[in-house]
């Protein structure tokens, strides 16, 4: 039986409707696990139903994380909230904190662990954090567009090495106080949080940029999702 992994849907308003981008599926595919994407729901019955046949889950990318998750009022540049994937996210990563489930969170995932964790975010870089690294790249997505430090003796220097790497980047937010509990594992150029994880558990980790738009170009990307595969 191969380990299933809960992917988070993405929502459209415009269509009403739950989605999801192929490549978070097939990264998962190719590291050997069954993708599945959940339900958008509130209902903890149901929620509870979903944790129980996951063997991880994976935060994607997507909407922006209503800043009252940080206490913090809504700014004009701030995107489009989705309050119902808040609520069900902070459901599931509060369970699977818990619980120790592995979770690895992309790009909005990285940014909503954090506020989750009592850290805060960038609204939007542009007005916020003003810099010349490109955080909002545009297509193809599957190549390095900017440098990121990782720190040594890190988790992610263990599965993909210490130093500096490219990474690609689809961002207007980003980590700004990181969460007392958690741990910075790389940098940007720019000096911002771009991987962090619970030190405590087995494998609770989010990332700045976006693995399964380059895994099948870049072993390091396929690496980082074979990783945490194999902790589920």
């Amino acid at each position: 039986m191969k380990k299933v992994i809960g992917l988070i849907p993405l929502y459209d308003e415009e269509k009403d409707s739950c989605w999801m981008l192929p490549g978070y599926m097939k990264v998962i595919e190719a590291c050997g696990a069954l993708p599945v994407m959940l339900p958008l729901t509130v209902n903890q019955e149901e929620l509870d139903q979903c944790f129980s046949m996951c063997d991880g889950l994976l935060f994607t990318g997507g909407h922006d994380v209503d800043p009252a998750l940080y206490g913090e009022e809504k700014l004009p540049e701030c995107g489009q909230c989705c309050h119902e994937r808040d609520v069900m996210e902070s459901y599931l990563f509060d369970k699977a904190v818990k619980e120790d489930l592995p979770v690895f969170g992309i790009c909005r995932g990285i940014q909503f662990m954090n506020a989750r964790l009592g850290g805060s975010l960038y609204q939007d870089l542009e007005t916020q954090h003003p810099s010349g690294t490109e955080h909002h790249m545009t297509p193809p997505y599957d190549r390095g567009i900017h440098k990121v430090t990782i720190r040594d003796g890190s988790l992610l220097a263990d599965i993909i090495g210490a130093g500096e790497h490219r990474v690609n980047s689809y961002h207007h937010q980003a980590v700004k106080d990181l969460a007392p509990v958690a741990e910075a594992m790389a940098y940007s150029e720019d000096g911002l949080v771009e991987a962090l994880r619970l030190p405590d558990k087995k494998f609770i980790v989010g990332v700045q940029w976006h693995p399964e738009f380059a895994y099948e170009k870049d072993p390091e990307c396929l690496k980082l999702v074979q990783a945490f595969v194999d902790a589920c």
